[in-house]
């Protein structure tokens, strides 16, 4: 597993050398003009295994008064992963197309036959390791399918220097149930049939459902370079809602909250640069109303600039947690990291550096969901009776309001700045959360 890993992002590293090579530019060309960056897709995560694919970012920095940031950015990807996930997306972002205002949109769609299901209000729900994709007994108790189109489109836009008003609208289709039997499991035996005969998920949600959504909020965005920043704030705040359009009774009304910073600190390691301690508070829960279970586990973005923004846990949230571990109705985490940059150089007249960034990340489940429903499951009443509790619901909300943390660190290559391979390792501290080392080889710092 080490050399396939290694492998994985010397294949990723290399190919950005490679592309970087046959663009033969200077420093001078590189900040104006088209920029394309097209690769494939090298990345292992422990939640979804290999993936392979293409993808690619199409940047115009015009002139060159913007750069680093460029004039406009299109995304594209199209992969595969090995535990069976399959992803199809289109993004377009750009700060300059409508004057004064930044325009995002994308199209996504995900079809996952195998998708991570590990029930409600973790760590309050048992997780058993050998019932996860068990070939001699035929289960994978923590799976369904789940597949989701997306269409959405977010607007930001200028209140006064750093301040700025943002709002947006998206469109989901959830579509969800067993997973096939060529898989050689029993589509029968797994946390969704489970939950669904016991009423945690009801009939009218079972097989999913499409949402409407609408956001509004005000960001303070006053970092140097957004890639990376080495100095500056970004905070949101802002509410998620949905009305009940399709006539399913479910319409829901959401807080959210998120506070980054990015701090210089003067002391010269490296001549690559000073150290930055990065930290990244954020904070989402339900006000009002009620959400499908298959919307639970979405992290409402004010500016979607992620691919997939869904599952406390994995690269999205508490790095080193199973992803869709963690699914409750309000929730609180912080991420802190120190981020050095090792070493610059050129190569082929493009700019790179190396950096590493030790992390420590921590949350709480603030608000527990279904909790009368999932007092009724029977394992849930034998193991509160095994901690001497009489009352079921109130040990799972003792349980669910457990600390969650782990730390790790990682390895990031930048290339002109705006493109960074990564590579994270991670320890989950809480038992049965996450795997002893989680492993995650992609793109981007997480925040």
């Amino acid at each position: 597993m080490t050399n396939k890993l290694l492998s994985a992002f010397c294949l990723c590293v290399l190919t950005t050398i490679a592309v970087a090579a046959s663009a033969q530019e200077t420093e001078k060309e590189m900040k104006t003009g088209w920029t394309l960056s097209a690769l494939p897709c090298a990345t292992y995560s422990s939640d979804m295994g290999f993936q392979y694919g293409a993808f690619g970012d199409i940047y115009n920095y015009g002139n060159g008064n913007t750069y680093p940031d460029p004039l406009h950015k299109i995304s594209w990807e199209v992969s595969h992963f090995t535990k069976g996930r399959t992803r199809f997306y289109l993004a377009y972002d750009s700060k300059y197309l409508i004057p004064k205002m930044r325009l995002t949109a994308s199209a996504t769609y995900i079809m996952d036959p195998l998708y991570n299901f590990y029930g409600f209000n973790a760590p309050a729900y048992p997780f058993e390791p050998e019932w996860n994709f068990n070939k001699d007994k035929g289960i994978a108790f923590y799976n369904m399918r789940r597949d989701m189109a997306r269409v959405q489109v977010d607007l930001r836009g200028r209140i006064a220097e750093h301040l700025h008003w943002g709002g947006g609208l998206s469109y989901w289709h959830f579509m969800a149930g067993d997973f096939d039997k060529k898989y050689d499991y029993d589509p029968a035996n797994t946390v969704y049939n489970e939950y669904l005969n016991h009423g945690l998920i009801a009939a009218n949600e079972s097989k999913g459902g499409n949402r409407f959504e609408a956001k509004a909020g005000i960001v303070f965005d006053n970092r140097d370079i957004e890639a990376a920043p080495n100095k500056g704030i970004w905070s949101e705040i802002y509410l998620n809602g949905s009305p009940d359009l399709f006539k399913d009774s479910y319409s829901y009304l959401q807080l959210c909250a998120r506070w980054r910073q990015y701090i210089s600190l003067p002391v010269h390691i490296f001549s690559a640069g000073d150290p930055v301690f990065a930290y990244h508070l954020a904070y989402q829960g339900t006000l009002a109303g009620e959400t499908p279970f298959f919307v639970k586990q979405n992290i409402a973005l004010l500016n979607m600039n992620t691919m997939v923004s869904e599952g406390f846990g994995s690269s999205n949230t508490i790095r080193g947690t199973y992803a869709n571990r963690i699914i409750a109705d309000g929730c609180a985490w912080g991420n802190f990291e120190l981020r050095v940059k090792l070493v610059k150089f050129q190569l082929f007249g493009q700019y790179f550096y190396l950096a590493t960034n030790p992390f420590f990340d921590c949350g709480i489940i603030t608000k527990p969901t279904r909790v009368d429903e999932m007092a009724t499951l029977p394992a849930m009443v034998s193991r509160a009776a095994q901690e001497g509790y009489s009352d079921t619901a109130k040990y799972i909300r003792d349980k669910a309001s457990e600390l969650l943390y782990t730390a790790g660190a990682g390895l990031k290559l930048a290339w002109n700045q705006n493109f960074i391979v990564s590579v994270e390792l991670a320890h989950n501290f809480n038992e049965n959360l996450g795997d002893p080392m989680w492993i995650n080889i992609g793109m981007n710092y997480s925040f």
